[in-house]
């Protein structure tokens, strides 16, 4: 569907929140962008309306280009629960554009580990935040956690908390505070 600036909230954002949607930025003159459409779309309509495909069109929307800072295009961006949870730029080949829809379409990483928390009976405080959903808690015990860990402990506590970040949405503030301290914990 093409979206624009008057529809992007109710087309992309509220039915987000409902099911993925695959958002490419496109423009009438951009070769690759011609290349990537048709792969686009056979790759969404190949997975049965499990995610929705909407364009934009950046030169008769410049407003939407820049609030999500298209600074290249083709530029796709999936959006899930109303924001930004993945992307890239350029065109690229049908492998990778299923790659990147069934990665989109994967049970979040957290929930695995979550369930690794569960069975491992490790970290219970930790899964406890996590189920009550408080990020910056689970952030902060994970952190805690890491300053005296061995090496392998160490990674498995950085891919937990990279998981968080994924699950928050690498724009959101808890994501881009607690990345700098898992860094400045890590290195």
């Amino acid at each position: 569907m093409d979206v624009t600036e008057a529809t992007f909230e109710a087309d992309v954002i509220a039915r987000s929140r409902e099911l993925p949607v695959v958002v490419d930025f496109w423009a009438a003159w951009c070769g690759p962008c011609r290349a990537l459409t048709p792969v686009l779309e056979e790759q969404v309509g190949a997975r049965d309306g499990s995610v929705a495909l909407a364009k934009v069109d950046v030169d008769a929307n410049p407003g939407l280009a820049a609030t999500y800072r298209v600074q290249g295009i083709p530029a796709v961006k999936a959006f899930r629960d109303g924001r930004v949870v993945s992307e890239f730029v350029g065109a690229r080949s049908l492998v990778a554009v299923a790659s990147f829809l069934d990665e989109l379409l994967a049970p979040p990483r957290l929930t695995s580990l979550m369930d690794e928390l569960r069975e491992t009976r490790e970290l219970p405080a930790v899964l406890a935040a996590l189920e009550a959903e408080e990020p910056e808690r689970a952030l902060d015990l994970i952190l805690d956690e890491v300053a005296d860990a061995p090496p392998d402990r160490r990674e498995w506590l950085r891919e937990l908390a990279v998981a968080v970040f994924e699950s928050l949405g690498s724009e959101d503030p808890v994501t881009v505070a607690y990345r700098r301290r898992l860094a400045s914990a890590l290195y």
